[in-house]
């Protein structure tokens, strides 16, 4: 299937939290933004009119959508920054107030500084970024000052200088947050490990740092040196706390390409993410159209190698829903439980996401395959032996055996054809007894379509267990259809379906469409009961109260009803407000009804 057009994915976007990123004509990202409703937000860029004329440029210039799915608006945040500082999408920067996104710079000198910069000089340093947000950065640098004790006056430290003592202690170092660099006191060697620390931390790289304070705990642990443990376990307990906020995943999760998939009789969808210490870095779905009946296996192996390929992918190791073998050197990873099932359960879901959007899609552009392969599901799904176009389903509605009736609806092609739906009023069965009442309307129904020579179903399902549909084949068997038309019972319960001769009853999946459509036709055959059980008890209530009063005809019971709006209102009425509605001697008899003494 081609991409389709914006208005369509518009229209398909899931209303879950999210990342979306806008793509060019060439297929370049222009801008990623996060959205706690991905239908909503992205919907309001091509509704809304944009005050700011650099907004109003990138609407004009979206060709494309694509989007991640997340469990919270806060993975949301996290994940659009990873994304921004891997792709570097140009409306990004022209968007923010006219001002570039923030930046984390570790100067190009002896003993660098490490401070926050909008503004970005090549070779003047290292810049790590962009980030989101002012805060984020406030944030980062208030952690790594927390680690580590950085020098924040602006002298150049040459080392002739220092070694002549040139210049005197500064008010940072008094303060305890710098360890005096400028007099001599703080080797380089030790200020540059602390400097190679806080850049793996900046790559969201804490593993080298938190080891490096838990050894150093220990050490001061083991020499009896407890403040300054408390204060290392201190620093441990800040930076892991932030970790913690910092990731979508666990930050051990490093270099891994992750692959699930999702398949219908038609085609498959594999979602690949890939993860740079515990963080996603970039996400992809490819859809592939089976041209025989490919497995799962087959078309995730087909998948895996083509998306590494288009990706120029180098990770060791994969994390994949079941065994695959892909001849090549890396690790094969089925994950079962903990952060490594957790992404690629979240892969699965946006899979699934995927898929669901190319249903709505096609639905929209090409209603005949989509319907075609929703046929083609439910008659893999209900082992059927052909595709079933017509469905009709039956339900029974009385209260206490009062007024029984039946209901007919009927779907042909996956849709309600409500022109075809029929009313029953039981003839045949006294009181409450719903297997009988099921075979009459059964009986009556198909005695009449094959009377006339109409088109019978090809499947009718029975909203009921084992006894309802025992009784509904009685009356196929009658009239001799009989495995000339498919029937399944369907349980409340637990949502089972059973089948003629089979005790073990049939459980599909709880999302998939066919059990939808069925869920569907079962509860459309209630409504229309119900209501039609409804207006039979409405009817009878009016023949038992008004209609029989002797002398008043039915017109007179409507011109009542219009006027007082319920028979509760009639009993209650005065005799001079009947006789306004209908006249002083009907108005007589109706009042003279309902205060006899």
């Amino acid at each position: 299937m081609e991409t389709p057009n914006l208005e369509i994915q518009l229209k398909t976007l899931p209303n879950q939290p999210g990342v979306y990123q806008y793509y060019d004509k060439d297929g370049t990202i222009i801008y990623v933004g996060k959205a706690k409703n991905l239908k909503k937000r992205v919907s309001s860029y091509f509704t809304k009119t944009h005050e700011n004329g650099k907004t109003r440029v990138l609407v004009k210039k979206i060709a494309n959508i694509k989007h991640i799915v997340v469990e919270t608006e806060t993975d949301a945040l996290l994940l659009e920054n990873n994304l921004i500082k891997k792709h570097k999408p140009r409306y990004n920067v022209l968007l923010k107030d006219d001002k570039s996104y923030p930046w984390i710079c570790i100067k190009k000198e002896r003993f660098p500084r490490v401070f926050s910069t909008r503004r970005v000089f090549k070779g003047s340093g290292e810049y790590f970024g962009p980030y989101t947000s002012g805060k984020t950065v406030h944030t980062l640098l208030g952690l790594i000052r927390g680690l580590y004790s950085l020098r924040t006056c602006n002298f150049n430290l040459s080392e002739e200088k220092v070694e002549a003592g040139k210049y005197k202690v500064c008010l940072e170092y008094h303060l305890g947050n710098c360890k005096g660099a400028c007099e001599g006191l703080e080797t380089e060697v030790e200020y540059n490990k602390n400097i190679k620390a806080i850049k793996e931390i900046l790559k969201g790289n804490f593993k080298d740092s938190l080891s490096q304070f838990k050894t150093q705990m220990k050490q001061y642990a083991e020499n009896m040196q407890f403040e300054e443990a408390q204060k290392i376990k201190e620093k441990v307990e800040v930076l892991e706390n932030y970790q913690a906020k910092s990731t979508i995943v666990n930050p051990k999760i490093s270099n891994v390409d992750v692959f699930s998939i999702m398949s219908d009789e038609s085609y498959g969808y594999i979602n690949f993410l890939q993860l740079s210490y515990g963080s996603i870095i970039r996400s992809h779905t490819l859809e592939i159209k089976k041209k025989l009946d490919e497995t799962d296996k087959a078309l995730l192996e087909l998948a895996i190698t083509e998306i590494r390929q288009r990706f120029n992918s180098n990770s060791k190791e994969i994390y994949v829903p079941f065994k695959v073998d892909l001849g090549e050197a890396v690790k094969v990873t089925i994950p079962q439980l903990g952060d490594k099932k957790h992404i690629l359960d979240l892969s699965l879901r946006n899979a699934k996401y995927f898929r669901m959007e190319r249903f709505k899609q096609m639905k929209i552009v090409d209603p005949d395959r989509h319907a075609n392969r929703i046929m083609a599901q439910m008659k893999a799904d209900l082992r059927l032996s052909e595709e079933p176009r017509h469905i009709e389903c039956f339900d029974n509605s009385n209260i206490q055996g009062t007024h029984p009736v039946a209901a007919c609806v009927v779907f042909k092609n996956g849709k309600p054809s409500k022109k075809d739906y029929r009313h029953f009023n039981i003839k045949t069965v006294e009181g409450p007894d719903d297997f009988a009442s099921m075979e009459e309307v059964v009986y009556r129904r198909y005695k009449r379509l094959v009377e006339e020579e109409q088109p019978l179903p090809q499947l009718i399902i029975i909203d009921g267990g084992k006894g309802q549909l025992s009784s509904a084949l009685k009356s196929l068997d009658a009239l001799n259809l009989r495995g000339k038309i498919a029937i399944i019972g369907i349980a409340k319960r637990l949502e089972e379906l059973f089948y003629p001769n089979d005790p073990i009853p049939l459980y599909l999946d709880k999302k998939s469409e066919t059990l939808k459509i069925i869920q569907q036709l079962r509860n459309e055959a209630h409504r229309f009961g119900i209501e039609h059980h409804r207006n039979k008890r409405s009817k009878t209530a009016l023949n038992t109260e008004l209609e029989t009063i002797s002398g008043v005809g039915e017109k007179t019971v409507v011109e009542l009803l219009r006027h007082f709006k319920s028979a509760k209102r009639v009993a209650n009425a005065k005799l001079d407000e009947l006789e306004a509605v209908v006249g002083v001697s009907r108005a007589e008899k109706v009042y003279n009804y309902y205060h006899k003494t």
